[in-house]
């Protein structure tokens, strides 16, 4: 019986050594499949962080997208209101003009003086600005249209306003055209 024994140990000794490997295999299996999930684990988060940052420049390039737009919008709104004001300025001269002429009928001159101030406030709150002549002459705003040699006046002085010149929003749309003294 001896011999039964010892083949009863020998195969329990065989089944603990094959469980044992199977033990170290799976414990193999096991810190490969951790080192796999690691892996798996630092690409997801690396790729992550690339879309997130992504992400982050595509809002960037939107929100500038959108000012850029948004500034083109009103930079066009601009540019038509400047030419429907150009559109205009020559019924505001026609309006001074017509104030400047003595009407037998004061009612009528009313009316026109009523209708040509409605018309420069409308203007004006739109951006419209008259430039001043009662400086000395600009090159940059002033137009001169006539100059006069005279010694009553300092050199450069504005003597007269022929065309009344206009700014829009800060920009000139129209200089004026003046007479100009010169000291020769």
């Amino acid at each position: 019986m001896e011999s039964g024994n010892n083949n009863n140990a020998v195969a329990e000794e065989v089944r603990a050594q094959a469980d044992e490997s199977s033990a170290v295999s799976e414990g193999r299996d096991n810190v490969l499949g951790i080192a796999e999930i690691l892996t798996e684990r630092d690409r997801l988060a690396k790729e992550k962080t690339e879309l997130q940052e992504l992400l982050q420049r595509r809002q960037a390039e939107f929100d500038n997208y959108r000012k850029r737009v948004e500034r083109e919008r009103g930079e066009l709104l601009e540019f038509a209101a400047i030419d429907t004001i150009k559109a205009l300025l020559p019924v505001l001269d026609d309006f001074e003009r017509a104030l400047k002429v003595e009407s037998a009928d004061k009612e009528y001159a009313r009316g026109m003086e009523m209708i040509y101030q409605r018309l420069f406030e409308a203007l004006k709150k739109l951006g419209l600005e008259p430039i001043p002549t009662e400086t000395v002459f600009n090159p940059h705003i002033h137009h001169a249209v006539e100059m006069v040699d005279t010694k009553d006046q300092p050199d450069q002085t504005i003597l007269e306003e022929y065309q009344r010149g206009y700014n829009f929003k800060g920009r000139l749309i129209r200089p004026a055209m003046v007479k100009v003294a010169v000291n020769a």
